[in-house]
């Protein structure tokens, strides 16, 4: 009894924070309309400060000056306690969103696999990061009920206009949450019930719904944040003008949908290649050691999966934020948060350098793989001559002193660089070369017997290196172009990089068809120190995430809703970009914390996978055969 309880009281979880979070919601919502029915003569049209069509106000208008002057508790910051809160609700919520989305793959690769062994092994791997997604949702609901109330708490006025504004999509929201905590269940609890082919599919629906509601709760939040940085729906003074569509369509919408869908599949990711790190490193077993390499290497190339279109999609942002409003998007990368872009640059690099070394370390577990040992050293090196190119900044923040002396903005060395199709140009590159470095991976147990090796090499060549041309060529071509002209020139870069990706790769599976297999991947014999870099990449993924997130939100400087609603506290100022990093860190180290508390909880009382079951396999069987791999 003592052991159901452990395993199975856990999962009960996530329903009593849904049910509050959604009634509290639904208070909310109500408690706006009930406000907005008191005492409200009759309004005339007015028109909408983004779309410019009329309509009749509904809404309540932005609070006045007086009323966003807000009181400090003694020594409490309100900013950093409710920055602090935000990010981590941010973090699970990312998280709980990308796990089901892992699971139903890994359920699907495991009904579409012939190999039995591989189709089980995926299917366990689906059902016990499901577990860790319910308990993660619990806590999720538990943070956001904590932000909700320190933002009603200490920013009442702000929250009252934007619950009356937003009255009509709380109570959807709070649906949603609980239709999709209701799905996770049944799709959690039904997998040892619907085993057989039919019911399994029927199965893999459920889950699919599952993520559908998840997307859908991404996108009603995403409305908050977007209508904050460029408020649409509303006329000049605040008022909701009726027109539901409008007010979630803002300018920013649509990019920051794409951007935080990526970002949260890459913070689930990097969860649990952390956690598979870490149990690698730490196992006593070679069952144990083999099962987590494997785990890791699988959840990598999902992440990877999400990372390479993320430069593409923040640059739709900020493209997307200058076009709304020039003067925020030079706030935020040609002025006051300039630094903050060269940290983000870095960090980025740093993680496409730590994927090239973790699959220069894989090799170690495969025969033949050493014959690219040298290969892979000359990517690592152009690896980073990209990433110079990538953090060289066009601007620097300076003093006015520091103005004065260099006799303008540009800097006589630094201004000549940096612009953006040199850095889209080193972006790029960047993902052509480690393209190449999976092909290589792949190659690394097989020699081609196929009659065209040498002329698909020659083609793999010839597109490699075509390709990479163009883009540095439009790279340089953009340095003679105007600012505007300029910004066009990130399309062909990115089709280039896309044909390249794709064709590549294609073309590199073709050949390895009925090539002779040197050996098994002998999972489990990866290096420590690539498993190390496999830990580190997921620190970076939180991270860089956190960063972006402050980057985000500091571009509205001292407005809640961007020149609706400001904040007129005298304490509410932009933080130094130092104490920004400190929080970033802290935020990072404190969900770490957590998620590895909820990895522990949701294997407490269990026996690990391997050798509950993989131990009493055959060790041909312990791990996919080199035809399963992903």
């Amino acid at each position: 009894m003592q052991r159901w309880v452990t395993q199975n009281v856990p999962l009960f979880w996530p329903l009593w924070p849904v049910r509050i979070v959604g009634l509290f919601l639904l208070m909310v919502g109500l408690g706006a309309v009930v406000d907005l029915a008191h005492g409200q003569a009759v309004p005339q049209p007015a028109q909408d400060i983004y779309y410019k069509t009329e309509g009749v106000p509904v809404g309540p208008p932005a609070p006045s000056s007086g009323a966003t002057v807000y009181p400090r508790y003694g020594s409490l910051d309100n900013r950093v306690l409710v920055w602090f809160v935000t990010q981590q609700h941010t973090y699970f919520g990312g998280f709980v969103l990308a796990l089901p989305i892992f699971c139903v793959i890994m359920e699907f690769l495991g009904l579409t696999m012939r190999n039995r062994a591989s189709a089980v092994r995926y299917d366990q791997l689906a059902r016990d990061v499901l577990q860790v997604a319910l308990l993660a949702l619990s806590l999720t609901a538990v943070v956001g009920s904590v932000m909700l109330g320190l933002f009603i708490w200490l920013y009442p006025s702000f929250m009252s206009y934007m619950g009356g504004t937003f009255k009509t999509m709380m109570p959807v929201y709070a649906f949603v949450f609980l239709a999709e905590s209701i799905c996770l269940m049944i799709y959690y609890y039904g997998w040892d019930h619907m085993t057989t082919p039919a019911l399994k599919w029927v199965h893999a629906a459920i889950g699919v719904v599952a993520n559908g509601l998840g997307a859908v709760l991404l996108l009603l939040a995403n409305a908050w944040v977007a209508f904050m940085m460029s408020p649409a729906g509303v006329d000049v003074q605040g008022r909701y003008l009726g027109n539901v569509w409008h007010l979630l369509h803002s300018a920013l919408w649509n990019p920051l949908n794409v951007h935080r869908f990526l970002a949260d599949l890459m913070s689930g990711g990097a969860v649990v290649i952390a956690y598979a790190a870490y149990r690698f490193l730490t196992s006593k077993s070679a069952e144990e050691r083999a099962y987590y390499d494997w785990v890791g290497y699988v959840f990598l190339f999902v992440t990877v999966c999400a990372l390479l279109p993320m430069p593409f999609a923040g640059y739709w942002l900020m493209r997307s934020v200058y076009a709304f409003r020039q003067n925020m998007g030079v706030t935020m990368m040609g002025g006051l948060l300039t630094w903050l872009f060269v940290v983000q640059a870095l960090l980025i690099g740093v993680l496409f350098l730590g994927i090239n070394y973790y699959l220069w370390q894989s090799t170690g577990r495969i025969r033949g793989g050493e014959r690219y040992q040298r290969a892979f050293k000359v990517l690592v090196l152009g690896l980073t001559a990209c990433l110079f190119v990538w953090l060289t900044p066009h601007t620097l923040a300076m003093s006015a002193s520091e103005l004065k002396a260099m006799g303008g903005a540009q800097h006589p060395v630094i201004g000549n660089y940096g612009v953006m199709s040199a850095k889209n140009g080193a972006i790029n590159v960047m993902i052509c070369l480690t393209t190449l470095s999976y092909i290589l991976y792949r190659r690394a147990n097989r020699t081609m017997v196929v009659p065209w090796v040498r002329a698909g090499n020659i083609g793999l060549a010839v597109l490699f290196g075509v390709g990479m041309l163009n883009i540095v060529w439009l790279a340089i071509y953009g340095f003679y172009l105007p600012a505007s002209v300029r910004v066009g020139l990130s399309s062909p870069q990115a089709l280039t990089t896309l044909t390249v990706l794709v064709l590549g790769v294609l073309i590199n599976r073709a050949m390895m068809r009925g090539a002779t297999v040197h050996g098994p991947i002998e999972w489990g014999k990866i290096s420590v120190r690539g498993m190390v870099a496999l830990f580190g990449l997921a620190a970076a993924f939180t991270w860089v995430m956190g960063l972006m997130g402050y980057i985000r939100s500091s571009g509205r400087l001292s407005w809640h809703v961007n020149e609706l609603i400001p904040d007129l506290s005298p304490w509410a100022f932009t933080p130094s970009l130092g104490f920004a990093a400190k929080m970033v860190t802290l935020n990072m180290v404190v969900f770490w914390m957590t998620v590895l508390l909820l990895f522990w909880l949701s294997r407490h009382g269990q026996q690990p996978v391997p050798q509950r079951e993989l131990a009493t396999e055959k060790p041909p069987t312990l791990v996919p055969s080199p035809s399963q791999e992903l």
